[in-house]
């Protein structure tokens, strides 16, 4: 006879699962503000599913608006449970469409609950189990653990039932059989609805015995089973309860709550029979999937990479795995490959017609279009376009861009640079790679003394590493508080670093936190991983993306070396371990306040222009200003006060956090703020003219005419609406930053080739605001002032109200000791 193979059917508790989604993801919303995080995290969980589980069918079960039965019988049924959320109602009944495009049967029924659902499919298959060739095993995948009372074991013929919960988040998850229930709860699954029974759930309001808690419900069930036994044995013969080791004022509650432990036990259990028609579907869960109609869903939904993932699993789900890095990232924009699915017949119908060359043209071309579109891929341009042909690609992103007037961007600042990317990628930049080890010794050293000072404050060895275990320590161990603390998806007390640096004042273990997480951040991101990553020469070859973000600016990873610390020594220190070659040094040209100046060139602000033409300090010239004194009698602190809020305007920066980065209260900070742009109106007026011109076009401008756009500005939610306009007062002012900066590197890359410097001067880095070059040393004083040259004349006086754009420069044998 031949052996039968089992089929795996999923169960998703469909309610649950949104639920737990629209918590972990809260703040997750498409460009006009319409929040999704529930349907992401749901998609995410499905495909997560089908790549852990591997299910031949998957079925979704709803609960519905309307009282159920228990309500009924039971008027204070969940009635501890707040209203649930406008956005959380809409996305729940926005993701029936999509289980339907994803092949998920849906299942519910008026006066039902989901887990009633559940129960009844699971008794159905039981049924049928012994009749089908082929056994079916079920999995219930939910973030509520009432569907544990249907977990069994199933025997050779007949299927299994598991459940697969979500532990935290909607990423960390176990699977549950009945062995595994009994070593959490110390009991088999059937007894799950004495223990509520018993108990209680506060959740679901279910009152159990009162004064009967988790230990003495887990000992009854234990020793005596069902509630049914346990008051069969009570009326019996009361002793044998107190032989098992139950106190007397246990079983007097037991005498006096027999009713409300059995009404409660009958709350708790889920139903099997309710009146639904069953039916496993005619196709399995992959051979039914419509692919196209899915990725029109997720382009709808703003869902990058959402139908690259999907592919994926369709594809190959065995060989697929949740380690990839940034498979289930939650981030709209991942640069990492692995979060790219296969596109092989797409490739070769653009590959069939033009150069790899005109392919990344294109993607620029479409990024500027859209800068929300960061580092666009294939899928994005097809997204974009609704077609497969690249001529016709390229004549719908051209029209675009000319319709949108960024022709200039495309032509005059992307295009020229593609090649001077490629070089300065190629040649890399020479790594101590000893240096950088011996570093890591001493901070991991140092990272040791801290953390048994930390314990040494704590009075308890723990984890500093685990947010969860540092919050433990810090607001319950040592009561740390603090207005306004803010919060994890969770519901804990947040510790990350922002939230840290308000409490670094309220006891000594704070700053020795904060260390200890630089320190470590240092050593894991840049001190151990470069070394690892250097070519045979010691060269490092990090990947500049171009289009890798919203503003203009480039990203880079491999590593990330725009994020390296400038702002304490100890982060500094990395920079010397990246090297001049011999016979060469390193040249550092970082525009001055390039921020500051664009910010007096767009808004006209007399002041401000006044201070750059007069070549003061501009944060000592602030200061005099707000202060009301004179040049000379401002002080470091008032000149440091000016400094967090010129630069904080320009992120848009509000009362709190000016107030925290002052160290001020809020009343202060406040009539500062106000002080600050009664003095600078034109300024002032400005930022208050951007909000108003992107709300009615929905996009922001920069000095050479780059669009941003944020559809999100008129949204109803008012922390996307506010997110948005803090966006949009930025956007034009590091827009022309890096428009600028992307400018000089062509420009200074003619130089380079007009003069045939090709092998005496490379560009080698672009941070930000900086480029920096390895210079032959016979030439390097001659070139680095040409280059300064070059850098200072991309915007011309003239156009610039006169403000002039400095470049400061500075060279040496490192990039930490440059002068």
């Amino acid at each position: 006879m031949q052996k039968k193979t089992k089929e795996k059917l999923v169960l998703l508790d469909a309610h649950a699962i949104i639920h737990r989604a629209y918590h972990a993801i809260p703040d997750f919303a498409t460009s006009l503000g319409k929040p999704t995080g529930a349907l992401y995290g749901l998609v995410l969980m499905i495909l997560k599913i089908a790549i852990d589980l591997k299910p031949d069918y998957i079925v979704a079960c709803y609960d519905l608006p309307k009282p159920t039965y228990r309500h009924e019988v039971c008027e204070g049924y969940k009635a501890g449970r707040v209203k649930t959320d406008n956005d959380l109602v809409e996305q729940l009944e926005e993701s029936k469409q999509i289980c339907e495009v994803l092949n998920i049967p849906i299942y519910s029924k008026e006066g039902f609950e989901a887990d009633d659902m559940l129960g009844t499919i699971v008794e159905k298959l039981k049924i049928e189990n012994s009749k089908l060739k082929t056994p079916i095993d079920i999995i219930i995948a939910s973030g509520d653990m009432d569907t544990m009372q249907l977990v069994r074991d199933g025997g050779k013929n007949e299927g299994s039932v598991k459940v697969y919960t979500l532990k935290k988040g909607i990423k960390e998850t176990i699977l549950y059989d009945e062995e595994a229930v009994f070593d959490r709860f110390g009991f088999a699954p059937e007894f799950l609805v004495d223990f509520k029974g018993l108990r209680g759930d506060p959740s679901d309001n279910i009152i159990g015995i009162p004064g009967i808690g988790e230990k003495s419900a887990t000992e009854l069930i234990k020793n005596f089973g069902t509630i049914e036994n346990i008051y069969k044995v009570l009326k019996k013969d009361p002793k044998k309860l107190e032989e098992k080791g139950i106190k007397k004022r246990i079983i007097e509650l037991l005498k006096e709550g027999e009713e409300e432990a059995k009404f409660s036990k009958m709350l708790a259990t889920i139903r099997r029979d309710a009146p639904i028609d069953f039916v496993i579907p005619s196709k399995k869960w992959k051979n039914g999937l419509d692919l196209k109609v899915a990725e029109k869903l997720f382009t709808k939904l703003e869902f990058r990479n959402m139908g690259a993932k999907l592919k994926q699993v369709i594809g190959d789900s065995q060989n697929n795995s949740l380690e990839q890095p940034g498979y289930f990232s939650t981030e709209k924009s991942p640069h990492s490959p692995a979060s790219r699915g296969p596109r092989v017949a797409l490739e070769n119908n653009f590959a069939n017609h033009e150069t790899g060359q005109d392919l990344e043209e294109l993607k620029i071309a479409l990024w500027v279009v859209d800068s929300n579109i960061t580092n666009p891929d294939l899928e994005d341009i097809t997204n974009f376009t609704g077609t497969n042909s690249l001529e016709e690609s390229k004549k719908i992103i051209f029209d675009a861009l000319e319709k949108k007037e960024s022709i200039f961007i495309f032509e005059d600042i992307e295009k020229p640079i593609m090649s001077v990317i490629k070089k300065m990628e190629e040649r890399g930049v020479l790594i101590g790679t000893e240096f950088l080890k011996n570093l890591s010794k001493n901070y991991s050293k140092i990272i040791k003394d801290l953390e048994q000072k930390i314990w040494q404050e704590a009075g308890v060895e723990f984890n500093v590493a685990s947010p969860k275990q540092l919050g433990e320590v810090l607001f319950e161990k040592l009561g740390l508080t603090v207005k306004y603390q803010k919060k994890t998806s969770t519901g804990a007390k947040s510790t990350k670093e922002s939230e840290l640096q308000k409490m670094k004042d309220l006891h000594p273990i704070i700053p020795l936190v904060l260390e200890f997480r630089e320190l470590s951040k240092l050593v894991s991101t840049y001190i151990d991983p470069i070394p690892k990553m250097v070519d045979s020469d010691n060269r490092l070859h990090t990947k500049f993306i171009q289009t890798g973000t919203t503003t203009g600016r480039m990203a880079s990873i491999n590593p990330n070396l725009q994020n390296i610390p400038v702002g304490s020594e100890k982060g500094k220190v990395i920079r010397k371990a990246f090297l001049a070659p011999k016979g060469f040094k390193l040249a550092a040209f970082d525009y001055s306040q390039i921020e500051l100046r664009i910010a007096a060139i767009l808004s006209g602000d007399e002041k401000l222009i006044q201070i750059f033409e007069s070549g003061e300090d501009v944060h000592t010239s602030v200061a005099s200003y707000v202060f009301g004194v004179s040049k000379e009698k401002v002080d470091k602190e008032m000149r440091r006060q000016a400094k967090v809020i010129n630069f904080g305007i320009l992120y848009g920066m509000g009362i709190n956090a000016l107030a925290l980065n002052l160290g001020s209260d809020r009343k202060t900070a406040q009539e500062f703020y106000n002080t600050y742009f009664e003095k600078f109106s034109g300024l002032a007026s400005y930022l208050d003219k951007i909000k108003e011109n992107t709300a009615k076009l929905g996009y922001t401008k920069t000095f050479f005419g780059r669009r941003r756009y944020f559809e999100g500005i008129n949204s109803k939610l008012p922390f996307i609406k506010a997110a948005a306009e803090r966006m949009a007062i930025n956007a034009p002012i590091q827009g022309t930053s890096a428009d600028i900066i992307k400018m000089a590197m062509k420009k200074v890359d003619d130089f380079i080739l007009t003069n045939k410097l090709e092998k005496k001067v490379y560009l080698i880095l672009q941070i930000h605001d900086e480029l920096i070059y390895e210079i032959a040393d016979d030439i390097i004083d001659e070139v680095s002032k040409k280059i300064k040259e070059i850098m200072q004349d991309v915007l011309p006086i003239e156009k610039s109200y006169g403000v002039s754009i400095i470049t400061n420069f500075s060279t040496g044998e490192d990039w930490g000791t440059l002068k």
